[in-house]
Parts: C-alpha cells; sequence; structure tokens
C-alpha cells in the first residue's frame, strides 16, 4: 500500500538522476520485489543501471564489515563516489524549508514521479540486457528469475 521500493526510497534516487543527467527517455525495470528493484534508466545525458533494496543481505561485504546498514553509490566513467552519509534528519530539514517558503513543487518532482509510476506499472523484463550487476544477487525474486 505504500507504493513499493522504487517509490519509497527510489523516488530520492530517481529525482537526483533527473537533476544531474537531465530528461528520461527510456525506462527499462528488470525486477521489482517486495525488496529490491533494478532496472536501466536512460537519460539525456547518461544511461543508468539502478538497483534499490531494503534487504540488507545484498549488501557490498565491505560496507557489511564497516557495520553499515545502507550503501548509497554512484560510478560515473568507472569513478564510484559513495554517498551513503549525510542524510539524518533530511527529510526534518526539507520540511522546515518548505514551512519557510522554500519548496519545490509538482512540476519540479514530476519527472521522478513518473518514473516510479512507470516502473510500478512495468512487467520485469529479467535479468537481460543493461542489468545492474547486484540484481543478480537475488535468490527471492520472481520465480522466472531464480536458478533452480
Amino acid at each position: 500500500k505504500s507504493g513499493g521500493i522504487s517509490t519509497n526510497i527510489g523516488i530520492h534516487l530517481f529525482d537526483m538522476l533527473c537533476w544531474v543527467f537531465g530528461k528520461p527517455k527510456e525506462n527499462f525495470v528488470h525486477v521489482n520485489d517486495h525488496d529490491r528493484a533494478s532496472g536501466l534508466l536512460v537519460f539525456n545525458r547518461a544511461r543508468v543501471r539502478w538497483f534499490l533494496s531494503i534487504n540488507d543481505e545484498v549488501l557490498p561485504k565491505k560496507i557489511i564489515e564497516k557495520g553499515q546498514r545502507t550503501y548509497r553509490s554512484i560510478t560515473i566513467e568507472g569513478e564510484e563516489l559513495e554517498f551513503s552519509g549525510g542524510f539524518k534528519d533530511l527529510h526534518t530539514r526539507v520540511y522546515e524549508g518548505i514551512l519557510n517558503g522554500n519548496g519545490y513543487g509538482l512540476d519540479d518532482a514530476r519527472q521522478a514521479i513518473e518514473i516510479v509510476h512507470n516502473i510500478r506499472n512495468s512487467d520485469p523484463v529479467g535479468l537481460i540486457g543493461e542489468y545492474h550487476p547486484f540484481a543478480k544477487k537475488s535468490n527471492a525474486i520472481h520465480p522466472f528469475l531464480r536458478k533452480e
């Protein structure tokens, strides 16, 4: 009833991607399950293989060893930028900005909202094409993707 993982946590990623890479042109969904989703978004200035999960079993080993429960990373031209930290009280700060007249409107968020709408209403194509490598870590995804 919440809209799923792409709506709850993905909306923030997709919003940022739109601001950085421009208008989305194509949206392919590879995996869409209760605890993970993955796909390919083609923007004006980038092709983005994305992966979202609330299942800590798919975290990279180096993150688990640090005792982290979250991992946010983007790789651009072979260089990784991890941005897992700095999100404490983010919603509170945004709401304070809105109350002070510094919010964003629907038109600002429209592209990200359309992306998650399309993800929620797409049939996953499975692990074909340009899928995110973390999508392979799943053993609890749709039956047609499972290795028996």
